[in-house]
């Protein structure tokens, strides 16, 4: 059960991002618009919102996701993979010891974009990409395995036309997930009752299952009508600017449970 999210709105350097899209410039003015509807989406899911501002030495900065990994166990600060986003976790830093006891942190040389991490329940899946190397992967399986998870890695620097997992799969619940065909396969998925989406639609693999609501990206009406029949209360958000910026759903947030933190863990938060 979710109970919050850390957000931060795209800055005025936000068309100054990394992207591989070829989409075109983000209008920023609609990118905010966006946001903030998007914002109104996951209160509508009864999240609590912590809203960071705008952070224009970062233009990619708006894609909290990369830069943590957060669990009702613990979080874990990130490194992301791209040198321009190299201190982009050091605002989350900031934010995470008020919300949580456990706090570890993925040192280098291993790398570790958010966007690469899809927890299942209690199983994590872990991308291996350009962004993600194998030494950030395996400290990231080494702490969520001491705060109670198990995690599994995919190689999927071969996978054309995704540069996260998570840009090819969503975890929907109840041991179903969301994939593409380039990613069905896998081993690390047979455990899992797959959903397929077209080729066609591919960019709707993004999505978020937050409690008993789903969030999709619109645009694509025949994955919107799969998505109904699951029973689920579905809302598509419009991202076109964002996906101009190479982003999707669940890169604009950081959602968890909360634990209340006892003055007494303070010293233990990053022991």
């Amino acid at each position: 059960m979710f109970t919050h999210a850390i957000v931060r709105p795209p800055s005025a350097s936000f068309a100054k991002g990394l992207t591989t899209a070829g989409l075109g410039q983000p209008d920023l003015a609609l990118a905010l618009r966006q946001h903030a509807t998007y914002c109104a989406a996951l209160e509508n899911c009864g999240l609590e919102l912590i809203r960071l501002d705008p952070d224009d030495a970062f233009p990619d900065s708006t894609f909290v996701e990369d830069t943590a990994i957060v669990t009702a166990s613990g979080a874990i600060l990130t490194r992301p993979g791209a040198p321009s986003r190299a201190g982009e976790a050091a605002s989350i830093a900031s934010v995470l010891p008020r919300h949580f006891t456990r706090i570890r942190a993925i040192e280098d040389p291993g790398t570790v974009d958010g966007g690469d991490v899809c927890q299942a329940d209690d199983h994590f899946i872990i991308g291996i990409s350009g962004r993600t190397n194998a030494e950030g992967a395996r400290q990231l399986a080494g702490h969520l395995r001491e705060f109670g998870f198990t995690a599994t890695s995919v190689d999927i620097r071969g996978v054309p036309g995704i540069l996260h997992l998570k840009s090819g799969l969503s975890y929907l619940g109840e041991g179903r997930m969301v994939v593409i065909d380039a990613l069905a396969g896998h081993p690390a998925l047979r455990e899992f009752e797959t959903v397929r989406i077209a080729r066609d639609g591919e960019y709707a693999a993004n999505l978020l299952r937050i409690n008993d609501h789903l969030i999709i990206a619109a645009g694509f009406p025949a994955f919107n009508a799969a998505m109904r029949a699951h029973g689920l209360p579905v809302e598509a958000l419009d991202m076109s600017e964002f996906r101009k910026m190479d982003g999707a759903l669940t890169c604009l947030s950081l959602r968890f449970q909360r634990i209340p933190v006892s003055s007494g863990d303070a010293a233990r938060r990053f022991g």
